[in-house]
């Protein structure tokens, strides 16, 4: 249990108020989590106030990493959960905690997993959400849905720590692969951004809606590192073959 811990990272974005990130500490330790990464945080840190929410969970913001980004902040990580109040116009595959605790547990034993918090009045941006492979919604009643950002944190955290005190992880099984981390992955989509200019597929007024589409298409497919090679090369020759035919028409 100990060893599929320590591959999760705990990432908070753009936090705005220390006490939250204090708070947060204190509740991933009660559940035996100390990896926070905090990623371009508004509030100042270290803070006293973020130290006096923490309470005996200080240690972890000893150690918390820092980033500007949170592309920098799931480096190295092969599957990124990012937690949502609302719906997205091209949405990712949401589901509830108690769900993604059981695919976090089946796939920590193998690579880097990061699980994402946004900011405290706007959540993730789009940008950011793009990043994820998959949103955890947390159920709510209808009436009233306003939960702050440890509270958010403990409920994920508490269903993954149940999820880890049983046996096995349940239904989900783990890939038999391993998956290229997001900043391979990311430089992958502007490359084949760049390509699909390149060809004219792309309407350069209007690139977005596609890029959306297929990032979509890979966050699912998660490829390994020998078919991201493959998809680089089919990149590379694309680009060299459109060079070509620009070179014989002139």
């Amino acid at each position: 249990m100990d060893e599929i811990l320590q591959k999760i990272r705990i990432v908070l974005v753009g936090t705005t108020h220390p006490g939250n990130i204090g708070a947060t500490a204190r509740a991933m330790k009660v559940m035996g989590l100390e990896r926070l990464y905090l990623a371009a945080p508004q509030a100042r840190f270290p803070s006293a106030k973020a130290t006096a929410m923490a309470t005996s969970a200080d240690d972890l913001l000893e150690k918390a990493v820092v980033t500007e980004n949170l592309l920098e902040a799931i480096s190295g990580c092969g599957l990124v959960l990012g937690t949502t109040a609302r719906l997205r116009s091209l949405p990712l595959p949401v589901t509830d905690p108690r769900t993604a605790s059981r695919r976090v547990a089946a796939e920590a034993g193998t690579y880097e997993i990061a699980i994402v918090f946004g900011r405290e009045n706007s959540g993730l941006s789009n940008d950011e959400t793009r990043l994820c492979h998959q949103l955890i919604n947390i159920p709510t009643s209808r009436e009233y849905h306003s939960l702050n950002l440890a509270q958010a944190v403990q409920v994920v955290t508490y269903e993954l720590h149940m999820t880890l005190l049983g046996e096995s992880p349940g239904d989900v099984d783990p890939p038999d692969w391993v998956p290229e981390p997001a900043e391979k992955m990311e430089f992958y989509y502007q490359r084949l951004e760049q390509t699909l200019l390149a060809i004219g597929f792309m309407n350069p007024d209007q690139p977005k809606r596609l890029m959306q589409r297929l990032r979509r298409l890979y966050q699912r497919a998660r490829p390994d590192e020998n078919e991201l090679n493959i998809l680089n090369g089919i990149l590379s020759a694309t680009l060299e073959a459109a060079r070509g035919r620009r070179s014989r028409d002139n």
